[in-house]
C-alpha cells in the first residue's frame, strides 16, 4: 500500500550521492520537500532540479529541506549535482525500496511502448515526519515547482 497523506515516512530514506545514509530523523524539526523524479540530466528533471535549486534560500526561510530521488547511481547524481550546482542530496534508490513504499513507481508509456518507470511525484512532509500534501505527476510544472510549493 502506498504512502498517502497523514503517514509516517520510513526511517531509512536511502544512499545519497556520496554513500551517506539518509534517515528521516535528520529531518525532525524540520519540513521536507521529498520528490521523486525518473532520471538525472533529463529535460524535465533537470528543470524541476533547478527549480528547488533557484528557490533553495526562500524553501528553507520556510522551514523546508529539499531531498530528490531517482532510481540513478550515486555516480550519476554526483554528476547531476556537479553540472547543476544543486544544494541538497539526491537519494539513489538503486533497489527501488523507496520508489516502491511511497507508490510512485509503475507502468508508464510513451511512443506507444510500455516501460517500468517513477512516476513524478512530490512529499511534503511535516517536522514529525508525517506526510501532509502530495504533488501528484499532473499537477506538478517542473520549470516553477518550487514556486508551486512556496505558493501553498
Amino acid at each position: 500500500m502506498a504512502l498517502q497523506t497523514g503517514d509516517k515516512i520510513p526511517e531509512i530514506l536511502g544512499i545519497n550521492q556520496n554513500g551517506k545514509e539518509i534517515k528521516a530523523s535528520d529531518y525532525r524539526g524540520k519540513k521536507l520537500v521529498l520528490y521523486f523524479y525518473p532520471k538525472d540530466n533529463t529535460s524535465g528533471c533537470t528543470a524541476e532540479a533547478c527549480s528547488f535549486r533557484d528557490h533553495y534560500a526562500d524553501l528553507r526561510k520556510m522551514g523546508y529541506e529539499v531531498v530528490g530521488v531517482s532510481v540513478d547511481n550515486e555516480k550519476s547524481h554526483l554528476k547531476f549535482i556537479e553540472k547543476q550546482q544543486l544544494p541538497f542530496d539526491l537519494i539513489a534508490d538503486l533497489a527501488k525500496d523507496l520508489v516502491n513504499k511511497f507508490g510512485v513507481w509503475g507502468e508508464k508509456s510513451m511512443y506507444g511502448k510500455t516501460y517500468m518507470g517513477t512516476f513524478r511525484t512530490t512529499f511534503l512532509i511535516n517536522e514529525q515526519g508525517v506526510i501532509e500534501h502530495v504533488f501528484l505527476p499532473k499537477e506538478i510544472k517542473t520549470a516553477t515547482h518550487a514556486g508551486q510549493i512556496l505558493r501553498r
